[in-house]
């Protein structure tokens, strides 16, 4: 079945009197996921769908996509798989960044969900941070591809996790 944009179903398929969130433009980049209700803190709002692959998958589907490119859809489950959301994913693939996320992902049984780590208000942007891990040095080039638009007061600048 496939996933409305608009969050009209539960995650268990039962039918809801109120979606939880739409899908628009959004300030921070191309299109967001919003708050159609207020969303209490700790409710899990959306789970990230797509197409699994392996990461041999990943790197011949995307062999050659442009390296300054830093639009993906892709979320990393664990060291074998990752969920491609440009081929069957849902509404979640519009997530953005944020550097003060008001949502977190969970990994559960292999599957990727979206849970409010704070109440969010009617019409607020949902967001998390990708936390995007990369082996090579985050070089002042790496960090202006994975430029951070989020506009929060404390925004790092990136959206590359900090390396320790």
């Amino acid at each position: 079945m496939k996933q409305p944009m608009n969050g009209s179903k539960r995650l268990n398929g039962a039918s809801r009197a109120k979606p939880l969130y739409f899908v628009r433009r959004s300030k921070i980049h191309g299109r967001g996921v919003f708050a159609a209700r207020k969303i209490a803190k700790g409710t899990r709002v959306i789970e990230y769908k797509g197409q699994r692959v392996t990461h041999k998958q990943v790197d011949r589907r995307y062999a050659n996509v442009d390296e300054n490119d830093s639009h993906t859809f892709l979320f990393e489950v664990d060291d074998d798989w990752v969920i491609d959301a440009g081929v069957r994913g849902n509404a979640a693939r519009w997530i953005n960044h944020g550097c003060s996320p008001n949502c977190e992902t969970v990994e559960e049984d292999g599957r990727i969900y979206i849970e409010a780590t704070r109440d969010i208000a009617r019409g607020e942007e949902l967001t998390y941070d990708y936390n995007i891990m990369l082996e090579e040095r985050h070089t002042p080039r790496m960090k202006r591809i994975w430029a951070c638009l989020c506009g929060a007061r404390r925004c790092r600048g990136t959206m590359l996790a900090q390396k320790r």
